[in-house]
């Protein structure tokens, strides 16, 4: 941005520089300076209604909220004259007056503006005398949402959501004066695909989420920055996760999962769609040990002979029917760093071209022009881009009905979810050697002599690669299951026991070594992508 469009003022005596435009609240956040607010959100408009925000501005007589003014050269602010303390005090009392005393049941205890404001600029000897307003509680409004309007201070950032984000409309304030409060318009709920999002915003425990309702105080929960894998948007996100983890009690590892900032990607805002696809991550149906068909019946091995048996069959079909017998089913679930070792593994040391990572999906989806895309897979882009685009899997499935495919290996994939069952069974049932390489067990996985459990998103690193060609970093927020392994070891294991040259064994020095080979990825490192990605090349 040129000097021109810069602005140079004084924030607590302390010379602040920023772009023409900005606010008085986000000018201080520059510096370090924290000016309480309730209405304010930086991904909405700005009301100035919560009067919490209030800064002396010299040569103006009274108090201004500094979220609704812009800067402007040569202005000198003050955020914390007595007068101001005064101010907050007041706004702190008022909003007080019939909140409810909840904290020890809410779900909110821990992260709340109200409790945290209270204690650094509003404690005082209360002077109300008077029952309490009593209003609707423990209200569901929406399949995902649940409101108490005892808590609810009026800030409206949930209706303005509604309003500019969604446009759906769903909320509004009923009633005027000291009748307001928040409510659903009638005859409809809050059900639009991003409706947990008003969980998020809210400043108190006005709204909270009914899936998170009870199952965890947030002060045990760690916090992890990833990426949500459930379509190619990629938005940033953070795992939620239990620190006093405990499955005597029954309890969840990954409690829930949070939209993180990055304006280059979503925003502050991620779908609802994502935001509960988190309940898979300890789905009944994970894969957690090695397992090998024995007749009918499924047996728990060792990784090390369910691998000497993949090796065995990869090394017999190779030496009876030559490479064109094996076929290879990427999966756009997995890393750049995992599918660029899958690539080593096939193509540039068992010389096998036959290599697909696109596998239909017959469901109805989803997608509009916001956010959520049809494809519900986070590394397409990724996959692409490594050269994993082979002649389609309708063309694998028809050889392998036709036996001329003897040695499949299925990643991830449903393949159930792409066509007929039927189909699917007769292709697969004509295959000497199905290994399946994955974190759940469906009608595919029924259908493998090898299945080889892996972890998922949460529990490995690595990067995915969004639609728009934006490299973003994953990280482990907890630890696989059982015996499950990221799938970048378990292709590490095969091409060990096939007596391959040995690996970078981490996944930032696969990164690097990928960044070398594949044009796309040149001059990236795991510091270059940093917290907020980086744009292929």
């Amino acid at each position: 941005m040129s000097q021109q469009e810069q602005v140079t003022l004084s924030i607590d005596g302390r010379t602040v520089r920023v772009p023409r435009g900005t606010s008085i609240l986000e000018a201080a956040r520059t510096v370090g300076i924290s000016i309480p607010h309730y209405c304010y959100h930086p991904g909405l408009r700005a009301v100035g209604s919560c009067r919490m925000c209030l800064v002396e501005i010299e040569k103006m007589p009274k108090l201004q909220p500094s979220c609704a003014i812009a800067v402007s050269e040569g202005m000198a602010v003050r955020t914390e004259s007595p007068e101001i303390l005064r101010n907050r005090r007041a706004v702190l009392e008022l909003l007080l007056l019939n909140h409810p005393l909840d904290c020890p049941v809410c779900d909110q205890a821990g992260e709340c503006e109200l409790q945290n404001y209270y204690m650094e600029h509003g404690a005082y000897d209360p002077r109300f005398n008077e029952n309490k307003t009593k209003r609707k509680k423990v209200a569901p409004i929406g399949p995902h949402v649940m409101l108490d309007q005892e808590r609810c201070i009026l800030c409206t950032r949930c209706v303005r959501f509604t309003q500019e984000i969604t446009r759906t409309g769903e909320l509004g304030v009923i009633e005027r004066g000291h009748r307001s409060e928040i409510d659903i318009l009638p005859g409809i709920e809050l059900n639009n695909p991003y409706s947990g999002n008003v969980v998020d915003i809210c400043p108190v425990g006005a709204l909270t989420d009914r899936d998170f309702r009870f199952q965890c105080r947030v002060w045990f929960l760690g916090r992890t920055p990833s990426v949500c894998p459930g379509c190619s948007r990629g938005c940033n996100i953070e795992i939620h996760y239990n620190e006093r983890f405990n499955p005597r009690y029954h309890d969840k590892r990954v409690h829930r999962l949070k939209p993180r900032y990055n304006k280059d990607v979503n925003g502050f805002w991620m779908c609802d769609e994502g935001r509960y696809a988190y309940h898979a991550i300890d789905a009944p149906n994970r894969l957690t040990s090695p397992e090998m068909l024995q007749g009918e019946t499924w047996r728990a091995v060792t990784w090390d002979d369910a691998v000497r048996e993949t090796a065995a069959a990869l090394r017999e079909t190779i030496e009876r029917h030559g490479v064109a017998a094996i076929a290879v089913l990427a999966s756009p679930q997995m890393t750049n760093e995992e599918l660029f070792r899958l690539r080593q593994l096939y193509r540039d040391h068992l010389r096998i071209g036959d290599i697909e990572y696109r596998v239909p999906n017959r469901a109805q989806v989803y997608s509009d022009d916001f956010l959520i895309t049809a494809d519900k897979n986070p590394n397409s882009r990724g996959a692409e881009v490594l050269g994993l685009a082979g002649r389609g899997t309708a063309a694998i499935l028809e050889d392998c009905a036709a036996g001329r495919i003897r040695f499949l290996h299925v990643c991830h994939h449903d393949l159930e979810r792409g066509y007929e069952t039927e189909r699917i069974r007769a292709a697969l049932g004509r295959v000497d050697f199905v290994l399946f390489q994955g974190s759940w067990d469906h009608p595919t996985a029924q259908l493998a002599h090898v299945r080889l459990p892996t972890a998922v998103y949460a529990e490995k690193q690595g990067t995915f690669t969004n639609l728009n060609g934006r490299v973003q970093r994953i990280h482990a927020a907890v630890p696989p299951p059982g015996e499950a392994l990221p799938d970048l070891e378990v292709l590490d294991a095969i091409a060990a026991a096939l007596g391959l040259p040995a690996a970078p064994a981490s996944a930032s020095e696969v990164f690097i070594e990928m960044a070398k080979t594949v044009e796309p990825f040149a001059g990236m490192t795991y510091g270059t992508v940093g917290s907020s990605g980086q744009n292929l090349r």
